[in-house]
């Protein structure tokens, strides 16, 4: 029987709670001293499937290096539109909790919610998120883009371990069903 594979949310945030200002700006992020890539290349290892909204996903793209930061891992993209898919990129507009299970109970490592928002509040929502990874910064924004919208859902956590880089504090979540 396989193991079911975790869908992990790893994310950075402000002290308050904040993924981004208002603007979707992350300047301040870079702003914070850390170590090294702060566990990303770590954790990034540990991912073969990548879920993210249609505004992160044009984020990224509008904010992208060169080229396409996910290769190699499978992409899917949630949108309401219909679209082309890329070499890089599957876009689905079925059912998220049909088809995040879906991909679950397939063999692989585990999977990445990328970014935050409404796709995220539909995974809390409907009791999928398994882990949270969490890297604080000390910085406090006052307002922006909350890593969590108000909803009438609730989580249990159990905290897993912590860990530092530099002035960034990771807190590592497993989240109890």
């Amino acid at each position: 029987m396989n193991k079911k594979r975790s869908l992990v949310l790893f994310i950075a945030t402000s002290l308050d709670g904040y993924i981004a200002t208002k603007n979707e700006s992350l300047d301040w992020l870079f702003n914070v001293e850390g170590e090294g890539d702060n566990g990303y290349s770590e954790f990034y290892d540990t991912v073969d499937t990548i879920l993210m909204g249609k505004k992160t996903y044009d984020w990224i793209m509008k904010h992208k290096a060169s080229e396409f930061p996910y290769k190699n891992k499978g992409c899917y993209v949630f949108t309401r539109s219909i679209m082309d898919d890329t070499e890089d990129v599957r876009f689905i507009n079925e059912d998220i909790v049909s088809f995040t299970n879906k991909i679950k109970n397939k063999e692989g490592k585990n999977i990445w919610i990328v970014g935050g928002g409404d796709l995220l509040q539909s995974f809390v929502k409907e009791k999928l998120v398994d882990e949270i990874i969490l890297t604080v910064a000390p910085t406090v924004l006052g307002n922006g883009i909350p890593l969590f919208k108000q909803g009438d859902y609730q989580l249990e956590l159990s905290l897993e371990g912590t860990r530092s880089f530099n002035q960034f504090v990771e807190l590592h979540y497993k989240v109890t069903k």
